[in-house]
């Protein structure tokens, strides 16, 4: 990276350790089967105390080494610091403006994700692990496309803060993280993995709802509720005292 770029040497190392997640994520993402054959996956990564992101493309079947990621660097306005275009990703530079917490988004064409994505289906979150750390019990789906992907994901934070991706009709997903690339991938893996076992379900009858005590449980592992705290089945909680509720 010339001097000219723009970017110091603290971004740049950045970039490069955020590159080798990158890599790891490609590889443990095909190996796994989560993404689809033609491989249609994006990553972004926001530069922490600046307006810029990297982006992250999978080149797909063809490439001479499928885990090396096409990287990218743009600030919010479009403006490129790398010698790669962004492809896809510049068009969530919106959603890292208005949302300084978020660090990182994909999108990505999964299976079964996608089997909800062409049914126009939202999908319900009845996997253990997709609650855990969450109060959201769906993703929305995604299918007025006069109106920008972008504006969509707004609407649906703005609607639920913690919901942690979309469905998009006729395409694949769109995950975020508040945390960066690790969790991300984590999260298109679990949403992945939540999707196949619904729709595998529908041979014995469908997903059904939890049963007694498995939101206390999990919002309890997951932190979201102190431990003396009671959840009652339909989701609703109840503190053992007002500072806690607080």
């Amino acid at each position: 990276m010339s001097a000219q770029s723009g970017l110091s040497p603290e971004t740049i190392a950045f970039i490069v350790e955020q590159e080798q997640d990158a890599r790891r994520a490609f590889r443990l993402l095909r190996e796994t089967r989560t993404i689809s054959a033609s491989g249609t996956l994006f990553i972004a990564v926001r530069i922490p105390g600046e307006d810029k992101i990297i982006t992250f493309n999978y080149l797909g079947l063809w490439a001479d080494d499928p885990d090396a990621p096409q990287t990218a660097v743009i600030d919010f306005d479009g403006n490129s610091y790398w010698h790669n275009k962004p492809g896809g990703a510049a068009r969530y530079a919106k959603l890292f403006r208005t949302h300084e917490g978020v660090q990182a988004v994909s999108h990505v064409h999964t299976p079964h994700l996608g089997a909800y994505s062409q049914a126009h289906a939202k999908l319900p979150l009845l996997y253990v692990p997709n609650r855990r750390f969450r109060f959201t019990s769906e993703l929305p789906v995604y299918i007025n496309r006069r109106q920008p992907e972008v504006d969509f994901i707004l609407d649906s934070i703005g609607a639920d803060r913690e919901v942690p991706g979309i469905v998009e009709a006729n395409g694949g997903a769109t995950v975020w993280s508040w945390k960066g690339l690790r969790d991300l991938v984590n999260n298109i893996v679990l949403l992945e993995e939540g999707a196949q076992f619904q729709i595998l379900s529908q041979a014995l009858g469908g997903s059904q709802p939890f049963g007694p005590g498995v939101l206390e449980q999990q919002w309890k592992m997951g932190k979201l509720v102190p431990p003396d705290a009671s959840v009652s089945d339909d989701g609703t909680i109840q503190y053992a005292t007002a500072v806690a509720a607080e």
